[in-house]
């Protein structure tokens, strides 16, 4: 294991750890149902500490690139295969169970940071908090978004691909104009009611494709003959369902052979318990044109009716001129207060604080 951890590079040893094993496992090196080496003979081959081996192949779980088996060790389950012709999926196969709505987001934002901050935003902003907010969200929170995303999510975009509006429900309609009524949407079966609803009353047709365990069955995904694939990868609602690497490429592979668009609504991947955040579909889209879709609602307060949609580069230009003359929907003061919550840093320690606590219950 000819590994090599650079302590200068401003990455930690296991997320560097973890790339070096996904590269090996993802070139062949551990094929499919082969044992990885154990975590104290690859802290002792690489010279990292035993909590460092285990932070890495508890990633590499987290992900599905391996499994762990008791008393046996992490076996790799990533098949390369998988993406292209799936893996053997039964018509009987059972879903967890549904999950109830919550009566709210459960993050318990501090409210004396939230207050805070709004005097802060008062005292700084004045009375420009009182001026209409440019089209696609003010200049100051699509900055601080496209920092925070390319910091703690490995997205890389620029503020003219952030378009900014009051929740996800407005963010859909906004797709669907985009997209036009002659296109076929493929959604989760179940999903969030909401998001067939809002499709169905802009004259979208929509195709329900059913889901398994692992994400939507393959047979599924090659039956419709939607364009536009609106997937939850992290933690569907109603299910729970949550999809591994394979499932993603193939996700990415389906809108590719197809030129379709996939639309990514990550609305609740902040919260995962994984220490390193989900591999988004956006960010690992090389070919295939990605919208992805987020909110303020689960990480602050259901009340905080803020969500952006990262647009990919090649609809930014058609985006503007069909629906550019939209007024934003979010007030300033609003957009002001959230940009110094990512701004300051709060957001991401109130994130991290979660994350910590559901990691322990």
């Amino acid at each position: 294991m000819n590994y090599r951890i650079d302590e200068n590079a401003g990455e930690p040893a296991y997320i560097q750890l973890y790339r070096l094993l996904v590269k090996d496992i993802e070139s062949g090196i551990y094929p499919p149902d082969t044992k990885l080496p154990s975590k104290r003979t690859i802290a002792g081959e690489v010279g990292v500490s035993l909590i460092t081996a285990e932070h890495a192949l508890a990633l590499l779980c987290d992900e599905g690139y391996v499994e762990a088996r008791q008393r046996s060790g992490y076996f790799v389950i990533y098949h390369e295969g998988d993406f292209l012709r799936g893996s053997v999926e039964t018509a009987g196969t059972v879903l967890p169970p549904v999950l109830p709505q919550p009566a709210h987001s459960g993050s318990e934002f501090p409210y004396t940071v939230l207050a805070r901050t709004m005097r802060k935003v008062l005292l700084d902003y004045g009375d420009r908090i009182l001026v209409k907010s440019p089209n696609h969200g003010c200049p100051e929170l699509r900055n601080e978004i496209c920092r925070y995303l390319a910091r703690s999510r490995g997205i890389t975009v620029k503020p003219q691909q952030v378009i900014i509006g009051s929740g996800a429900e407005y963010l859909y309609g906004l797709i669907a104009q985009l997209m036009g009524k002659d296109t076929i949407f493929a959604i989760e079966k179940p999903c969030y009611d909401k998001i067939p609803k809002v499709y169905e009353a802009m004259g979208i047709c929509c195709d329900a494709l059913s889901l398994t365990p692992e994400g939507i069955a393959t047979a599924e995904l090659e039956r419709t003959k939607a364009r536009v694939l609106h997937v939850t990868p992290f933690h569907s609602f109603p299910t729970g369902i949550s999809v591994g690497i394979s499932k993603k490429k193939e996700y990415l592979h389906w809108a590719s052979e197809r030129k379709g668009i996939i639309i990514e609504d990550n609305y609740d991947s902040e919260m995962t318990v994984s220490r390193k955040a989900e591999d988004t579909l956006f960010s690992m889209a090389e070919d295939v044109q990605v919208i992805y879709i987020n909110t303020f609602s689960k990480t602050i307060a259901p009340s905080m009716r803020i969500g952006y949609l990262l647009l990919p580069e090649a609809l930014t230009g058609s985006f503007n001129e069909t629906l550019g003359f939209y007024s934003c929907t979010v007030p300033l003061f609003e957009q002001y207060v959230l940009a110094q919550l990512l701004q300051s840093g709060d957001f991401e320690r109130h994130v991290n604080r979660v994350r910590r606590k559901k990691r322990k219950t």
